[in-house]
Protein backbone atom coordinates (compact mmCIF):
# COMPACT_ATOMS: atom_id res chain seq x y z
CA UNK A 1 0.00 0.00 0.00
CA UNK A 2 1.86 3.04 -1.25
CA UNK A 3 1.32 6.48 0.39
CA UNK A 4 1.52 10.10 -0.61
CA UNK A 5 4.28 12.33 0.82
CA UNK A 6 3.27 14.60 3.42
CA UNK A 7 3.61 18.68 2.12
CA UNK A 8 4.09 21.82 4.12
CA UNK A 9 3.43 24.93 2.54
CA UNK A 10 4.32 28.39 4.62
CA UNK A 11 2.09 31.28 3.34
CA UNK A 12 3.29 34.79 4.45
CA UNK A 13 1.20 37.95 4.52
CA UNK A 14 0.83 40.24 1.66
CA UNK A 15 4.04 42.90 1.37
CA UNK A 16 1.60 45.94 2.35
CA UNK A 17 0.85 44.00 5.62
CA UNK A 18 4.64 42.91 5.95
CA UNK A 19 5.20 46.64 6.03
CA UNK A 20 2.56 47.70 8.03
CA UNK A 21 3.21 45.12 10.51
CA UNK A 22 7.24 45.82 10.08
CA UNK A 23 6.14 49.57 11.48
CA UNK A 24 4.12 48.70 14.20
CA UNK A 25 7.38 46.02 15.37
CA UNK A 26 4.95 43.28 15.43
CA UNK A 27 6.17 40.17 13.43
CA UNK A 28 5.02 39.28 9.90
CA UNK A 29 2.44 35.57 10.46
CA UNK A 30 3.22 33.16 9.07
CA UNK A 31 0.05 30.76 7.88
CA UNK A 32 1.59 27.01 8.10
CA UNK A 33 -0.54 23.79 5.82
CA UNK A 34 -0.07 20.72 6.23
CA UNK A 35 -1.33 18.18 4.21
CA UNK A 36 -1.42 14.49 5.45
CA UNK A 37 -0.31 11.28 3.67
CA UNK A 38 -3.56 9.36 2.49
CA UNK A 39 -3.38 5.49 1.44
CA UNK A 40 -3.56 5.00 -2.15
CA UNK A 41 -5.26 1.92 -3.50
CA UNK A 42 -6.82 0.39 -0.32
CA UNK A 43 -8.19 -2.87 -0.94
CA UNK A 44 -7.60 -3.67 -4.59
CA UNK A 45 -4.97 -6.55 -3.84
CA UNK A 46 -7.65 -8.07 -1.23
CA UNK A 47 -10.43 -8.10 -3.34
CA UNK A 48 -7.76 -9.71 -6.08
CA UNK A 49 -7.31 -12.43 -3.49
CA UNK A 50 -10.91 -12.72 -2.83
CA UNK A 51 -11.61 -13.51 -6.60
CA UNK A 52 -9.19 -16.25 -6.04
CA UNK A 53 -10.39 -17.50 -2.91
CA UNK A 54 -13.78 -18.32 -4.86
CA UNK A 55 -12.39 -19.89 -7.48
CA UNK A 56 -10.24 -22.27 -5.58
CA UNK A 57 -13.17 -22.97 -3.45
CA UNK A 58 -15.37 -24.19 -6.90
CA UNK A 59 -11.90 -26.59 -7.68
CA UNK A 60 -12.14 -27.85 -4.14
CA UNK A 61 -15.85 -28.69 -4.90
CA UNK A 62 -14.90 -30.88 -7.52
CA UNK A 63 -12.30 -32.35 -6.34
CA UNK A 64 -14.28 -33.16 -3.13
CA UNK A 65 -17.60 -34.48 -4.61
CA UNK A 66 -15.40 -36.47 -7.50
CA UNK A 67 -13.88 -38.26 -4.43
CA UNK A 68 -17.34 -39.37 -2.69
CA UNK A 69 -18.80 -40.33 -5.42
CA UNK A 70 -16.16 -42.42 -6.94
CA UNK A 71 -15.33 -43.79 -3.25
CA UNK A 72 -19.20 -44.74 -2.96
CA UNK A 73 -20.20 -45.97 -6.20
CA UNK A 74 -17.26 -48.30 -6.01
CA UNK A 75 -18.28 -52.21 -6.34
CA UNK A 76 -17.14 -54.79 -8.34
CA UNK A 77 -17.88 -58.47 -8.23
CA UNK A 78 -16.35 -61.38 -9.87
CA UNK A 79 -17.86 -63.24 -12.24
CA UNK A 80 -17.28 -67.70 -11.21
CA UNK A 81 -19.67 -70.45 -12.34
CA UNK A 82 -22.93 -69.88 -9.58
CA UNK A 83 -24.28 -66.78 -8.45
CA UNK A 84 -24.01 -68.84 -5.06
CA UNK A 85 -20.45 -68.35 -4.83
CA UNK A 86 -19.16 -64.98 -5.94
CA UNK A 87 -16.37 -62.81 -4.50
CA UNK A 88 -17.56 -58.68 -3.82
CA UNK A 89 -15.58 -55.73 -3.23
CA UNK A 90 -17.32 -52.72 -1.86
CA UNK A 91 -15.85 -49.88 -0.54
CA UNK A 92 -17.82 -50.19 2.51
CA UNK A 93 -16.22 -53.56 3.72
CA UNK A 94 -13.44 -51.44 5.06
CA UNK A 95 -13.98 -48.70 7.57
CA UNK A 96 -11.43 -46.26 6.32
CA UNK A 97 -13.05 -46.34 2.82
CA UNK A 98 -16.52 -45.28 5.03
CA UNK A 99 -14.66 -42.90 6.67
CA UNK A 100 -13.30 -41.44 4.01
CA UNK A 101 -16.69 -41.44 1.83
CA UNK A 102 -18.19 -39.44 5.16
CA UNK A 103 -15.39 -36.84 5.53
CA UNK A 104 -15.03 -36.26 1.54
CA UNK A 105 -18.96 -35.56 1.62
CA UNK A 106 -18.39 -33.00 4.92
CA UNK A 107 -15.86 -31.10 2.98
CA UNK A 108 -18.11 -30.90 0.07
CA UNK A 109 -21.25 -29.70 2.17
CA UNK A 110 -19.14 -26.87 3.66
CA UNK A 111 -17.41 -25.64 0.66
CA UNK A 112 -21.13 -25.11 -0.77
CA UNK A 113 -21.83 -23.44 1.86
CA UNK A 114 -18.57 -21.13 2.04
CA UNK A 115 -19.67 -19.78 -1.29
CA UNK A 116 -21.85 -16.79 -0.62
CA UNK A 117 -18.95 -15.67 2.39
CA UNK A 118 -16.08 -16.08 -0.66
CA UNK A 119 -18.72 -13.83 -2.42
CA UNK A 120 -19.16 -11.32 0.61
CA UNK A 121 -15.59 -11.12 0.80
CA UNK A 122 -15.00 -9.92 -3.04
CA UNK A 123 -17.77 -7.75 -2.47
CA UNK A 124 -16.23 -5.91 0.72
CA UNK A 125 -12.63 -7.31 0.71
CA UNK A 126 -11.81 -5.49 4.14
CA UNK A 127 -14.18 -7.54 6.17
CA UNK A 128 -12.18 -9.35 8.49
CA UNK A 129 -14.45 -11.36 10.64
CA UNK A 130 -15.57 -12.71 7.51
CA UNK A 131 -12.26 -13.73 6.36
CA UNK A 132 -11.42 -15.04 10.37
CA UNK A 133 -14.65 -17.65 10.15
CA UNK A 134 -13.51 -19.32 6.70
CA UNK A 135 -10.25 -19.34 8.28
CA UNK A 136 -11.22 -21.43 10.85
CA UNK A 137 -13.10 -23.67 9.36
CA UNK A 138 -10.95 -24.20 6.62
CA UNK A 139 -8.48 -25.70 9.21
CA UNK A 140 -10.61 -27.98 10.20
CA UNK A 141 -11.49 -29.31 6.79
CA UNK A 142 -7.63 -29.57 6.03
CA UNK A 143 -7.33 -32.10 9.18
CA UNK A 144 -10.60 -34.03 8.21
CA UNK A 145 -9.83 -34.25 4.42
CA UNK A 146 -6.09 -35.27 5.02
CA UNK A 147 -7.07 -37.67 7.53
CA UNK A 148 -9.33 -39.41 4.87
CA UNK A 149 -6.90 -39.24 2.33
CA UNK A 150 -4.00 -40.76 4.45
CA UNK A 151 -6.54 -43.71 5.68
CA UNK A 152 -7.31 -44.26 2.52
CA UNK A 153 -3.98 -44.33 1.06
CA UNK A 154 -2.68 -47.06 3.64
CA UNK A 155 -5.18 -49.32 1.79
CA UNK A 156 -4.82 -48.66 -1.54
CA UNK A 157 -1.11 -49.24 -1.19
CA UNK A 158 -2.07 -52.53 0.68
CA UNK A 159 -4.71 -53.29 -2.11
CA UNK A 160 -1.94 -52.83 -4.85
CA UNK A 161 1.12 -54.56 -3.16
CA UNK A 162 -0.19 -56.50 -0.05
CA UNK A 163 1.91 -57.41 2.90
CA UNK A 164 3.90 -60.70 2.93
CA UNK A 165 4.42 -60.08 7.18
CA UNK A 166 0.23 -60.11 7.57
CA UNK A 167 -0.11 -62.33 4.69
CA UNK A 168 -2.19 -59.77 2.73
CA UNK A 169 -2.94 -60.62 -0.42
CA UNK A 170 -2.15 -58.00 -3.23
CA UNK A 171 -5.90 -58.13 -4.57
CA UNK A 172 -5.74 -55.31 -7.27
CA UNK A 173 -4.86 -58.21 -10.17
CA UNK A 174 -8.41 -59.56 -9.37
CA UNK A 175 -10.25 -56.65 -8.58
CA UNK A 176 -8.45 -54.04 -10.94
CA UNK A 177 -11.69 -51.77 -11.39
CA UNK A 178 -12.09 -51.64 -7.84
CA UNK A 179 -8.32 -50.57 -7.33
CA UNK A 180 -8.45 -48.20 -10.29
CA UNK A 181 -11.42 -45.97 -8.87
CA UNK A 182 -10.77 -45.81 -5.02
CA UNK A 183 -7.20 -44.77 -6.37
CA UNK A 184 -8.54 -41.91 -8.49
CA UNK A 185 -10.86 -41.23 -5.17
CA UNK A 186 -7.59 -41.00 -2.97
CA UNK A 187 -6.08 -38.79 -5.46
CA UNK A 188 -8.91 -36.46 -5.70
CA UNK A 189 -8.94 -36.11 -1.83
CA UNK A 190 -5.31 -35.46 -1.70
CA UNK A 191 -6.04 -32.59 -4.13
CA UNK A 192 -9.15 -31.14 -2.00
CA UNK A 193 -6.41 -30.95 0.93
CA UNK A 194 -3.78 -28.93 -0.82
CA UNK A 195 -6.68 -26.65 -2.38
CA UNK A 196 -7.79 -26.12 1.57
CA UNK A 197 -4.00 -25.60 2.42
CA UNK A 198 -3.82 -22.94 -0.37
CA UNK A 199 -7.46 -21.51 0.85
CA UNK A 200 -5.50 -21.04 4.65
CA UNK A 201 -2.59 -20.05 2.94
CA UNK A 202 -4.79 -16.90 1.46
CA UNK A 203 -7.17 -15.98 4.42
CA UNK A 204 -4.17 -15.72 6.86
CA UNK A 205 -2.14 -13.35 4.25
CA UNK A 206 -5.30 -11.18 3.92
CA UNK A 207 -5.98 -10.92 7.75
CA UNK A 208 -1.74 -10.51 8.23
CA UNK A 209 -2.19 -7.45 6.09
CA UNK A 210 -5.37 -5.96 6.94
Amino acid sequence: MSYNESTTINIQGSKSESKGKAAAGAPSPVVVATTKAAPVGGGGWKRGVAILDFMLRLAAIVAALAATITMGTTDQTLPFFTQFFQFQANYDDLPAFSFFVIANAIASGYLVLSLPFSIVSIVRPNAAGIRLLLLVFDTVMVALTAAAAGAAAAIVYLAHNGNTSTNWVAICQQFGNFCQRVSGATVASFIAAVIFILLVLLSAMALRRN
